[in-house]
């Protein structure tokens, strides 16, 4: 029996892990002059990222929560390039008055700060016979093999740091920031998604801002 609790032991924390979240806020800031309460109508919504289609999701999946917050919202994809690079993108000056033109008192960016790749091994588990059968042959047959070997693996770990900013767009001073961090997204909408919730949630916290409706 010792044997089989340990072969579940192991298991259950290994399904534990495995069920933990994948994405959390590590850290995040509130400016001391912000004043709850205080009253925006339109936010304009950038993500920094080089890769296109993580950017558009991004910007979609934030403002999609933005409005559901009652706010007006301008995506960045829908006012500059999606293919702009450090080398041809907008003076910042000209992407500041453009936005504060189209009317918006916030700006909301997200940014990857850093990306960490890890390879480990996973070993195999050993399935030691259970003695309570007996040890005859006749006793283990119909049940198992008297020993199973599960061969190991090696697996790559990928975990993102992201950091969300928000600025008042009158002022150009930062209100609020954010640090996430997530470990081995599933795919670009599952992230967006997940980090979507994260950073909504801690800016419902910091900010009092209301559930979306």
């Amino acid at each position: 029996m010792k044997n089989h609790r340990t072969a579940f032991a192991l298991l259950l924390s290994m399904a534990l892990a495995s069920c933990g979240p994948t994405q959390r806020v590590t850290s995040s800031w509130t400016s001391p002059a912000f004043r709850k309460g205080e009253r925006f109508q339109k936010v304009f919504i950038a993500s920094f990222a080089s890769n296109q289609r993580v950017r558009l999701s991004l910007e979609d999946d934030m403002a999609a929560a933005a409005a559901a917050k009652g706010l007006a919202v301008v995506k960045g994809h829908d006012v500059f390039p999606s293919t702009f690079t450090k080398d041809n993108a907008p003076d910042k000056e000209v992407m500041l008055a453009k936005i504060r033109e189209l009317g918006c008192d916030l700006i909301f960016t997200t940014a990857l700060m850093e990306r960490r790749s890890e390879t480990r091994y996973v070993p195999g588990m050993m399935y030691a016979p259970f003695p309570g059968y007996g040890y005859r042959f006749r006793g283990y047959y119909g049940y198992w093999w008297p020993m199973m070997y599960d061969p190991g693996y090696y697996t790559t770990d990928r975990t993102y740091s992201m950091e969300g900013n928000l600025f008042d767009a009158r002022t150009d001073e930062l209100i609020w920031s954010v640090q996430t961090e997530s470990y081995n997204p599933e795919s670009i909408e599952r992230f967006s998604k997940g980090l979507t919730e994260v950073m909504m949630g801690q800016a419902m916290k910091d900010l009092g801002m209301a559930p979306p409706r």
